[in-house]
């Protein structure tokens, strides 16, 4: 019986900005921020994009509602990423090893921090923290499949 098989490769494209800060946290802080920062304000752009279509109208003062949502939410993303990308580069550092457990206490330190701006109560608080460490160590062992 005849078989065939059908073989790809999926590639994403590479698309680096490198700012050099002079100093390897602070490039990778940076990076952080500016591509999460970045796809939060294309999702919104995207999102506003919509709600204009699907009204049939665009005004002047939506334009400027799209674009303050738009830095607001790249600021808050952003800022967030850089947090979480200074802080597992920071656990590597401390820890001399890279392994899943940086991902998880960068990602517990990036919530706890979240939750504490927020002015969250204690128990929120730790709940930000853990689930910050849950989604970091999972996205960690996600790259380790791929």
């Amino acid at each position: 019986m005849p078989s065939s098989r059908f073989s790809s490769s999926f590639s994403s494209p590479d698309l680096s900005v490198y700012i050099d800060m002079g100093n390897p946290f602070l490039n990778r802080t940076v990076d952080g921020f500016l591509k999460i920062g970045t796809v939060a304000a294309a999702r919104v752009a995207a999102e506003e994009t919509y709600h204009c279509v699907s009204k049939g109208s665009i005004s002047k003062n939506n334009l400027e509602h799209s674009l303050k949502k738009m830095c607001k939410e790249g600021a808050y993303w952003g800022t967030i990423a850089g947090l979480y990308v200074g802080m597992e580069y920071g656990m590597q550092r401390i820890r001399g090893t890279r392994d899943w457990k940086n991902a998880m206490l960068g990602g517990a330190v990036t919530g706890a921090v979240v939750s504490a701006a927020s002015n969250n109560g204690r128990d929120k608080f730790m709940v930000d923290a853990i689930t910050g460490a849950a989604i970091a160590t999972a996205a960690e062992f996600l790259n380790y499949l791929t």
